[in-house]
């Protein structure tokens, strides 16, 4: 049988209420009785009923996150910038994967409003969000991750991928690439789309040719996929630059050019990435990437979302915008 709250109260001499107190308000009881109740349950091995405690005060201690892909090491930086800022204030957090699937994104959402944590950072996967917006409306403060407000009725953290976009494509344009590729999908999310805007403008004002190729995801397997087809094309009908929408599917374009007979990077086919995610670096062929942030983003997200629950009467939604950086590497520097 579990001790209960009575049960360390009647070992340490003590009431209920100051058990409580030295539980959720140590700072209301004197240094005397707190040693006395943790003596108690350090004796009885008394484990506090947490959702209990969350079902009186209406809410955890606990901080919802939904990212697009778990798999992508960007998501995971920001989880973590979000962690440790969250353990500064007392807070947890829960991490959950949309998988890129509104379904699953809406089944989450619900669950962490079910569980009454005491916030949501999402990154959605549509600009469509009007379930987000019934969610906040019902109480639950919500705060977009890697994701602008447009019409700033959320707080939101995110990075001008836009202007991602235009670095990336500009970049392989000043290393005089004429015949440009941007890789990425699905469109429906916003940071795909607005990569591909940048990139362009930046074709457009270089005055070079710029194919889209769509890709059911981000995945290595998928930018695997790409380059394979990419190299069943004629010499003079393949892009002489790629521009793909993150890392992991830069990565994978890299794993079957680099050992393509008729191949050189970047003389043939140069590449940019973007996150600058850990494995960029120390790829067999550096990547070239836009970074993000990811840590920042995070820990912004969970800063944002503390100023909305401490319900300041004054309080104003605020979008944070932070501006991308080029690395360059060898996949576009010349040997």
């Amino acid at each position: 049988m579990a001790v209960s709250v009575r049960d360390v109260a009647k070992k340490a001499g003590v009431s209920v209420g100051t058990v409580s107190n030295v539980l959720n308000h140590p700072d209301k009881v004197s240094g005397k009785a707190v040693v006395k109740v943790q003596e108690a349950i350090d004796l009885l091995g008394f484990v506090r009923n947490d959702a209990a405690r969350q079902l009186r005060a209406g809410k955890s201690r606990s901080i919802g996150l939904v990212v697009l892909d778990v798999r992508n090491p960007f998501f995971a930086e920001v989880a973590r910038g979000a962690e440790e800022a969250a353990e500064e204030h007392g807070l947890s957090v829960l991490f959950a994967n949309s998988d890129e699937n509104s379904v699953r994104e809406k089944n989450l959402l619900v669950l962490f409003e079910e569980q009454r944590v005491a916030g949501i950072l999402v990154s959605p996967l549509t600009s469509e969000l009007k379930e987000i917006e019934r969610i906040r409306d019902r109480g639950t403060p919500v705060v977009l991750v890697d994701r602008k407000s447009k019409n700033k009725n959320f707080s939101s953290v995110s990075v001008d991928d836009v202007a991602g976009g235009f670095l990336a494509a500009d970049h392989l344009i000043q290393i005089g690439k004429k015949k440009l590729m941007f890789a990425g999908g699905p469109m429906e999310i916003q940071q795909i789309s607005d990569r591909l805007k940048g990139a362009k403008e930046a074709a457009d004002a270089g005055h070079v040719k710029l194919e889209v190729a769509v890709t059911k995801n981000l995945t290595v397997l998928e930018g695997r996929a790409l380059a394979a087809e990419i190299l069943a094309r004629p010499k003079e009908s393949r892009p002489d630059a790629i521009f793909a929408a993150n890392d992991l599917l830069a990565l994978g374009i890299i794993q079957v050019l680099v050992v393509a007979p008729d191949i050189s990077i970047p003389k043939d086919i140069a590449l940019v990435g973007y996150d600058d995610i850990s494995f960029a670096g120390s790829a067999l062929i550096s990547l070239t990437s836009i970074r993000q942030p990811s840590l920042l983003i995070g820990a912004q997200a969970v800063e944002l979302l503390i100023q909305e629950t401490e319900g300041a009467k004054d309080f104003k939604t605020r979008q944070v915008v932070f501006q991308p950086e080029l690395v360059v590497r060898d996949s576009t520097r010349p040997q």
